[in-house]
């Protein structure tokens, strides 16, 4: 009887998606400091990538991090968003749940009701829920633009584990090679966990 919650919890891919620029700054004054519209149309496809109808992701945020986004983000295909804050009451405008830590959304994505619609734990920042998400058993891949550019930021992505986190060379639905907007070069990159037991 024992082993009766371990079988309810279904494990979950947790992944991080960010965009980095050449000091790994990630935010300046709760807003990206840059404008590349096909960069977010990349995030966007991405978080909300499900591999058949009905399914959803999840999509964790910080509380700092959630109300820098845009109204217009707003809503998004196939993603349930939770927000974590320890001052919030009420669960914000757009989105679904407000968990107290990070270990309680992911409970929330691999237990009933919702483990069964949930594919993909997708990370959205900031530096503390990445961290978090970094550490965590289940985190298997690391979204990270390479912007090829110098731009004042006062938040940033956290240092990883590069060995543990391998730079792919290329992986499905990721455009390869040197893109550019606005005058910025960027590159999408994912970093895959090696894990040692050849799974």
């Amino acid at each position: 009887m024992e082993n009766s919650h371990q079988d309810k919890v279904q494990k979950k891919p947790i992944r991080l998606i960010a965009a980095a620029c050449n000091d790994m700054g990630i935010g300046k004054d709760g807003k990206l400091p840059w404008h590349l519209p096909s960069e977010f149309r990349y995030f966007v496809d991405t978080v909300t990538r499900v591999s058949r109808p009905g399914k959803m992701n999840l999509m964790v945020w910080g509380r700092l991090c959630w109300f820098s986004n845009p109204e217009t983000m707003f809503p998004m295909a196939n993603i349930l968003h939770v927000v974590l804050s320890n001052t919030l009451n009420t669960v914000p405008d757009h989105a679904h749940f407000l968990c107290q830590d990070f270990e309680s959304a992911i409970r929330l994505a691999a237990e009933p009701p919702l483990a069964d619609v949930i594919e993909t734990i997708w990370i959205g920042g900031g530096t503390q829920v990445y961290k978090d998400a970094l550490n965590h058993p289940w985190c298997d891949l690391v979204y990270l633009t390479d912007i090829m550019a110098d731009f004042d930021c006062d938040v940033f992505f956290p240092e990883f584990d590069k060995g543990l986190f391998k730079l792919q060379e290329r992986f499905p639905d990721v455009p390869s090679g040197v893109q550019e907007e606005n005058g910025v070069k960027y590159k999408f990159q994912v970093f895959k966990k090696e894990t040692g037991n050849g799974v």
